[in-house]
């Protein structure tokens, strides 16, 4: 079976950190990470969702995608040890959730910045990103 894959915008600088994140606290290399703009995403997502209009994290886990608040609750308990207790935030509407997410990323550029280019990982985390 193969690790669930986060799909992230690699331009974005709010995604970068979450990113960096998730990256930082999932001491059992769990996730595999690729950028919207990569090519994983687009051959593994291309029929399934418009790339270009997404405007959200993707997780892709048991054949499963999970988008916008449900992919970043998801990804995070998925981190174990106290990062399950985010799934309480499930008991908000996901409507009310997902307008939180799509108001942050509708702001995203200009308040977390535009990356000129994805990130190139480091050698103890390039083996986690695919291209």
């Amino acid at each position: 079976m193969s690790k669930p894959i986060v799909y992230y915008d690699g331009l974005c600088g709010l995604c970068d950190g979450f990113v960096r994140f998730v990256v930082a606290r999932d001491r059992l290399g769990r996730y595999q990470f690729a950028p919207l703009q990569g090519e994983t995403a687009r051959l593994r997502l291309g029929d399934e969702l418009p790339l270009d209009a997404l405007r959200t994290v993707v997780l892709a886990e048991d054949s499963a995608l999970r988008v916008k608040s449900d992919a970043a609750l998801a990804i995070l308990a998925g981190l174990g040890h106290g990062w399950q207790m985010v799934r309480a935030l499930r008991v908000v509407p996901r409507p009310i959730r997902d307008w939180v997410y799509d108001f942050i990323a509708r702001h995203r550029f200009q308040w977390f910045g535009r990356r000129e280019a994805c990130r190139i990982p480091g050698l103890e985390e390039r083996d986690r990103f695919l291209p």
